[in-house]
């Protein structure tokens, strides 16, 4: 896909994926019959430790009876120990639950000298003779680790989202392209595609007019505060904010990319499209302290799409608030309410559906495998790609104060890159961006 493109995806190619995220569904619940006698091993490779890349890791070695963790990087190695530990305490936790049970010993060959450390890490898990990838790190890591991964020939699952501004994007773009030329899968970690009772259902239910022509959604992403690390007296400048990666714009993207990104991407699945144009305004309320980094604390973001619809996104971080995680579509012969999962479309077609999140996550993963199995690729490019630009886009939005286009954002060269990679480096700590000063690029 080549980044520059128009913004407008076609109503059936997004119903096509819709039926491919189902097929493919359904290959891996048959392929895990077919291969329970095992076969040759999947040999994974994880990189980035932390919460949610222990998860990722698990729900991995959980999706093939015949598969190990060979290989291990993180950049800090107290963080690599605490979560591969946790990883394989997880491990003897569902082997002791699960009803074919395995021993727990079997999922890891990852010894020492397979545990690497820094910013070179990356490189050595992928050339330790993986064959499918785990990428968890901060989000900026990934366009250059898929990029290096792809090189390779190698699979991956890429933990949302995938990269943090517009010259990333275009990486991860040209990457993928080359993927689908090698026959490579590329599984995304926007796991409500893969929640096929409740919001796939929905979106296909759309799709086939469930509530007519949809004229505008309203989706919100409300949370409260998040963790933070206090500075210790060893730490540099890159240190701290890698540690605290999700207070820095280059290293998230705003908590509008990474955490709000899952509602963006839902948003784009019910219509099938994505934004022409955006405005938005955010700001920091609660916030404002100077360890949470130069981020925004909240956002309400207006995306116009092709169609004349449009999307009135709200997201924010604020602790002590009331949280809440909804989609309300309004069409012209209905309406539908999605709640994690659950579905209820009223109007001249009523219908309700139940979606289940923990199985989407452990089910993209089997999907992954069974594909590595069955030698039939799966690729998740085409919207893991949009619908981080479109978080990206809103970002850009709110703190420039501006207008934009689909087009100006993603011929964007705002480059949000460090200098150099290095962890004595003195960073310089981002001013908080003032819509109407802060300049688009």
């Amino acid at each position: 896909m080549n980044a520059k493109q128009s913004s407008a995806a076609s109503r059936r190619d997004f119903i096509k994926g819709t039926a491919a995220v189902g097929g493919a569904l359904a290959a891996a619940s048959f392929m895990g019959r077919a291969y329970a006698a095992g076969g040759d091993t999947i040999r994974v490779g994880w990189i980035g430790c932390g919460g949610r890349g222990t998860g990722a890791a698990s729900q991995a070695l959980l999706a093939d009876k015949n598969i190990k963790l060979v290989a291990v990087g993180d950049t800090f190695k107290d963080r690599l120990d605490e979560h591969l530990a946790a990883l394989k305490d997880d491990m003897e936790k569902k082997a002791a639950k699960a009803k074919d049970s395995f021993d727990p010993k079997s999922k890891f060959d990852c010894p020492p000298e397979r545990q690497f450390v820094g910013f070179d890490a990356y490189k050595k898990v992928i050339d330790a003779g993986v064959d499918v990838v785990v990428l968890t790190t901060p989000p900026h890591f990934r366009p250059e680790h898929l990029k290096y991964a792809v090189a390779q020939g190698k699979h991956v699952f890429a933990e949302k989202p995938v990269a943090v501004d517009g010259p990333g994007i275009r990486s991860v773009a040209e990457t993928c392209a080359e993927a689908r030329k090698k026959k490579l899968s590329i599984v995304s970690g926007l796991c409500w595609r893969y929640d096929t009772e409740g919001t796939g259902a929905l979106a296909k239910h759309l799709h086939d007019g469930g509530v007519g022509q949809i004229q505008a959604v309203h989706s919100s992403y409300l949370t409260g505060g998040l963790w933070h690390f206090p500075r210790k007296e060893s730490w540099s400048d890159m240190e701290y904010q890698m540690r605290n990666w999700l207070y820095f714009t280059w290293l998230s993207g705003d908590h509008i990319v990474e955490q709000n990104v899952h509602n963006l991407d839902r948003v784009a699945w019910y219509l099938g499209e994505y934004p022409s144009k955006c405005y938005s305004l955010g700001g920091r309320q609660s916030r404002t302290e100077p360890e949470f980094g130069h981020i925004f604390d909240h956002f309400a973001t207006c995306f116009e799409f092709p169609s004349g619809a449009k999307c009135f996104n709200y997201c924010r971080q604020q602790p002590g608030s009331d949280p809440q995680n909804g989609d309300w579509i309004y069409g012209t012969k209905g309406t539908a309410i999605w709640n994690w999962g659950k579905a209820e479309v009223k109007g001249e077609r009523p219908a309700a559906f139940n979606g289940n999140l923990n199985n989407a996550y452990q089910y993209e993963h089997d999907v992954l495998m069974a594909s590595i199995r069955k030698g039939e690729p799966v690729d998740n490019s085409e919207y893991m790609i949009n619908s981080t630009m479109m978080g990206i886009f809103g970002r850009m939005a709110a703190y420039s104060g501006k207008i934009l286009t689909w087009k100006q954002a993603m011929e964007s060269q705002e480059d949000l890159s460090p200098k150099a990679y290095d962890m004595s480096a003195k960073l310089d700590f981002p001013a908080v961006a003032k819509p109407g000063l802060t300049k688009f690029s």
